[in-house]
């Protein structure tokens, strides 16, 4: 580096730690990456954007920040490793500059009942200190205060060996837990209906039991027909009463079924542990579907819902209890909590105010904290998270983000690209993922990917300041200004939807007519009650389609074809072309390579080093024996067609020999949702968040229903992709379909054909209508925030 010399002094040189100033990443090739070189900025705020699937995530989290947090985990000694998941390194040449990697994704929050906002956030942990220490009647320690402490007590002998001699001695203890002994700290009760768990004129045998995974020769109903408490021939109406105790009832015993030692419980214990106590979002829809006719659930009378025991209740400070704070808007109990003044607990009062201060600050503000954590957003969930890490002292950390955009109204974006700027301006690196220009507006430093997405990705097209990015001539480059016209001329309705008296969570007896057949979009700021007002109030039904924001689960064995019911007309079209067996077909059952059991590589776990992963020698990574590649369709083996893009099957299958109407009904959905570049074996688990989002909203494309209820479809999709969604929405209104979208992105709402703004605030501060018409009467009246963002953004 060249010096230069004032007033005759030569400038010292700069200090060699001074240098590292930059991340390097040289030669990345993870999934779609092609050899990506790029020189990262430290201490400066940089977007990454693209279009979907062009290798964004796969730069940043799977490349960047795994790499980082791996490092940090080496630094562990071996015995700690073991207890670690282990990570593979990368498939970069290069990774030099790293600093320890924070990662705040979308990944939804536990979907455990037990899991709220309070527990999540440890918020619930300071105030169960506080009310132990202030509260009154005192009822003892923290665990007295806590929904997840069971009270127990127990007393006995013990045999202590002192001073050469034994000596008994008898024992007592007890623990004073909060955890309702009615609903065990759930809140809710359930009451089931036999009806739906058996039918009563059928006899095991003939696969009485209805439950899903009850089916008649199966395992789980060959325990209750060999357990020996029953006749597997007797109808169910026929038992005795000690019969039907049995088969409801029992209590868990050890029974010898086929010379296998297992344990025999009543069917109603099982299903409870098996089926209700998991969250009911994060069920397949035919469980779900199940539960919803087989159980009805209701707050737990001991309790009112707040999980917490009498005793627990009546603790209280200034006539506020646990159960109280907990249901109070957080906005509300930071008020509260900063007009406590207790010297003895000054320090704990100071870190809950630093807590709420940051959800509120955070724009989180209308959240409670008994709120489950299942029934957070994927925006809310990262915001969330990031409130950890607000109030951190630490320094020269690299924040990587996950389109912190998601789920954020105009209005609330300003909000949040302050928090981003507040990060980096305390020394730290601040890494984004983010198709929305209000963010990429805010970079120090821009890295656009593409051009295209999947294989037609994985270059950096551009990389540099904003200004440049204009004039680059990428597709982010030329989508960075567009702006959707308010449209002039809108649909007429053929019918509405009323709505009258909805009062779900924060809504105040709301009336509305919801016109159907024309494109509806319902918007308002972050909590003002858009997702009560449409999944709260429009009937669940065989004509309505609900697209949500839950996310698509699935291992790498799960792909599109699979996900989507393509794979079933596939591999009947390949075994009736070839007289077999439609199993064959499947890499998860009787065709899969017996080496490597149908996965295509072969894991050996090293213990607390990265395990390898080596392509399987016998298939080449395949997948299936080689016996079922000898069988064509088409001149295509079945792995052959499991690597064709979309677009490439669509014509594949629409013609000739190879002509299956079923599979090809399915690949011109996923066309029109603009996942033509897609393998159909490409594992889940690779695709990105808007891949699988569209991959959702192609599959309920397939439903037969007459109103489609989407919700933010536009999360973790590109500037150019948004015009093809929205193409997307028009072809389903001209078929004759509703279509109600709960949205924030201008673009849609300028779409609209009527629209609905909920507001004006959040929590207690929203819930009503404040305007209902046209796109173009909002952007005229400018009445309320949602107006008067829109109005700017069309620039009227």
């Amino acid at each position: 580096m060249t010096t230069g010399t004032r007033t005759g002094a030569q400038t010292p040189e700069p200090h060699a730690a001074d240098t590292h100033d930059l991340i390097r990443v040289h030669g990345a090739r993870e999934n779609n990456l092609k050899d990506v070189s790029i020189e990262i900025p430290k201490r400066r705020l940089t977007v990454f954007t693209g279009v979907s699937g062009s290798g964004k995530s796969s730069l940043v989290f799977d490349t960047v920040a795994a790499e980082s947090q791996r490092l940090i985990n080496e630094t562990y000694s071996a015995f700690v490793q073991g207890f670690m998941p282990s990570v593979a390194r990368p498939d970069v040449d290069v990774l030099d500059g790293l600093t320890t990697a924070i990662i705040v994704d979308q990944q939804r929050l536990g979907a455990d009942p037990r899991s709220t906002v309070g527990t999540a956030t440890d918020t619930n942990a300071m105030l169960r200190i506080l009310f132990s220490r202030l509260g009154r009647p005192h009822i003892g320690s923290a665990k007295a205060f806590s929904f997840n402490v069971a009270s127990v007590s127990g007393a006995g002998a013990i045999t202590v060996e002192r001073g050469g001699t034994t000596v008994k001695e008898r024992r007592s203890f007890s623990v004073t837990g909060g955890m309702c002994p009615r609903c065990e700290g759930r809140g809710s009760v359930t009451d089931i209906d036999l009806t739906q768990l058996y039918d009563d004129s059928k006899s095991l045998a003939e696969g009485a039991i209805t439950v899903p995974g009850y089916t008649g020769d199966g395992w789980m109903t060959r325990v209750f027909s060999g357990s020996g408490f029953l006749d597997p021939d007797k109808p169910i109406r026929d038992y005795t009463e000690q019969e039907l105790r049995d088969f409801l009832h029992h209590e868990p015993t050890k029974v010898k079924i086929s010379g296998i030692n297992i344990s025999y419980e009543g069917l109603i214990p099982k299903v409870q542990k098996s089926i209700l106590s998991k969250d009911r979002e994060a069920m397949q829809p035919h469980i779900r579907a199940f539960v919803d006719r087989a159980v009805t659930f209701a707050d737990c009378p001991a309790c009112d819902g707040t999980r917490l025991t009498e005793a627990a209740r009546s603790s209280k400070i200034g006539g506020i209890s646990i159960a109280d704070a907990c249901r109070m808007q957080i906005s509300d109990l930071a008020a509260w909590v900063r007009g406590l003044d207790e010297p003895s607990v000054a320090p704990l009062l100071t870190a809950l105010r630093q807590t709420l201060d940051s959800f509120v600050e955070i724009g989180l503000g209308y959240l409670s904290l008994e709120r489950p954590a299942g029934t957070l957003s994927g925006g809310e969930a990262q915001r969330v998270k990031m409130i950890r890490h607000l109030g951190s002292s630490l320094t020269d950390v690299t924040y990587v983000f996950d389109e912190p955009s998601t789920g954020l109204h105009p209005h609330d974006i300003q909000r949040m690209n302050g928090l981003l700027r507040q990060l980096r301006d305390k020394g730290n690196t601040v890494l984004v993922v983010e198709h929305k220009p209000e963010v990429i507006a805010i970079a120090d430093h821009v890295v656009d990917l593409g051009p295209g997405a999947g294989s037609a990705g994985g270059t950096v097209c551009y990389e540099g300041p904003l200004e440049g990015l204009r004039s680059a001539g990428t597709v982010t480059g030329r989508h960075l200004d567009d702006r959707a016209a308010v449209k002039r001329t809108v649909r007429t309705p053929t019918g509405k939807l009323a709505v009258r008296g909805a009062s779900t969570h924060n809504l105040r007896d709301v009336d509305v007519d919801i016109p159907l057949g024309v494109l509806v979009v319902v918007t308002g700021v972050a909590g003002s009650g858009k997702s009560s007002l449409v999944h709260g109030s429009i009937p669940a039904g065989e004509n309505v389609v609900s697209v949500d924001q839950s996310p698509i689960r699935g291992s790498r064995r799960s792909n599109p074809a699979t996900y989507t019911g393509l794979l079933e007309p596939i591999r009947k079209a390949f075994a009736k072309a070839n007289g077999v067996k439609p199993a064959l077909f499947s890499a998860n059952s009787e065709g899969a390579c017996p080496t490597c059991n149908g996965a295509g590589v072969i894991y050996t776990d090293l213990a607390m080093m990265a395990g390898v992963a080596s392509t399987c020698e016998d298939c080449e990574g395949r997948r299936f024996d080689a016996s079922v590649l000898e069988y064509h369709l088409g001149g295509r083996d079945i792995s052959e067609v499991l690597a064709m893009p979309v677009t490439e099957a669509e014509a594949f299958f629409a013609a000739g020999e190879a002509r299956v109407p079923a599979a090809h009904r399915i690949l011109t959905r996923l066309v029109d949702v603009g996942l033509g570049y897609v393998s159909l074996g490409q594992p889940l688990t690779t695709l990105s968040g808007g891949e699988r989002q569209r991959l959702k909203l192609a599959t309920h494309m397939g439903d037969k229903g007459g109103v489609y209820v989407l919700d933010e479809p536009t999360t973790g999709l590109h500037l150019a992709d948004v015009e093809q969604l929205l193409g997307l929405l028009d072809r389903l209104v001209d078929s004759g379909k509703s279509v109600i979208v709960v949205e924030h992105h201008q673009a849609v709402m300028a779409h609209a054909d009527w629209i609905i703004d909920l507001g004006p605030g959040a929590g207690h501060d929203g819930g009503r209508i404040v305007f209902e018409g046209t796109p173009a009467d909002l952007v005229a009246a400018r009445s309320t925030l949602t107006g008067q963002h829109l109005a700017e953004y069309v620039g009227a």
